[in-house]
């Protein structure tokens, strides 16, 4: 007998495509997790700039406080680092506990400090309505910030910092970094915390 008949050409052609479609799919499959942990690892880089950037704000805080000869250097310096006290240090805007504001975003080329112009600026919130902080950008110097001039690029990175007393009788906060992206509609996070006390 000559030749294919129509159920045996049928037959071929569907064991083709699924010879084909199949390492297709684990190809696209691959790519896609590869962007997901690029992604990943990203963020968790960010989300540790904003736990270094705060902690830097604490030691200033100290080293201050010590360079003026203050002999309460470490309970004057937790005091402005974690109350409304000078804004270079202080850090109060972004507690959770904070009903204007409970959040903050880092941009490390503004000067230090908590508030408009200032590095931990607050987002738009209550948080969690919709205007939570704005999405970050890439400089041509593949430096991330909130400035949104170009040549800047937007980011799907999103960063925000908050602090979350533990005690109202000792002094320690939790610092919790959380930097959120889509892709593909799915969201992702990650979040680092870490606990930091007075200088001793």
């Amino acid at each position: 007998m000559k030749g294919f008949t129509l159920v045996e050409a049928l037959v071929a052609i569907a064991i083709v495509s699924i010879a084909i479609a199949g390492p297709m799919y684990a190809a696209n499959r691959a790519i896609v997790a590869a962007q997901i942990a690029n992604s990943q690892f990203v963020a968790a880089y960010l989300a540790q700039e904003g736990i270094e950037y705060v902690r830097s704000m604490r030691d200033d805080a100290y080293l201050y406080q010590y360079s003026q000869g203050n002999p309460d250097a470490s309970i004057d310096a937790w005091t402005d680092f974690s109350t409304s006290g000078p804004s270079d240090f202080s850090i109060w805007q972004c507690e959770k506990t904070n009903p204007t504001t409970n959040a903050c975003t880092l941009d490390p080329f503004l000067p230090m400090g908590t508030g408009n112009n200032e590095s931990l600026g607050p987002c738009k919130l209550p948080f969690g309505s919709g205007n939570d902080c704005a999405p970050l950008y890439l400089t041509p110097s593949n430096i991330y910030t909130q400035n949104s001039s170009p040549p800047n690029v937007q980011t799907p990175f999103t960063r925000t910092i908050q602090i979350e007393d533990i005690s109202s009788t000792v002094s320690e906060v939790n610092v919790i970094s959380t930097v959120s992206w889509n892709f593909h509609a799915t969201p992702y996070s990650v979040s680092i915390t870490d606990h930091l006390t007075s200088w001793q």
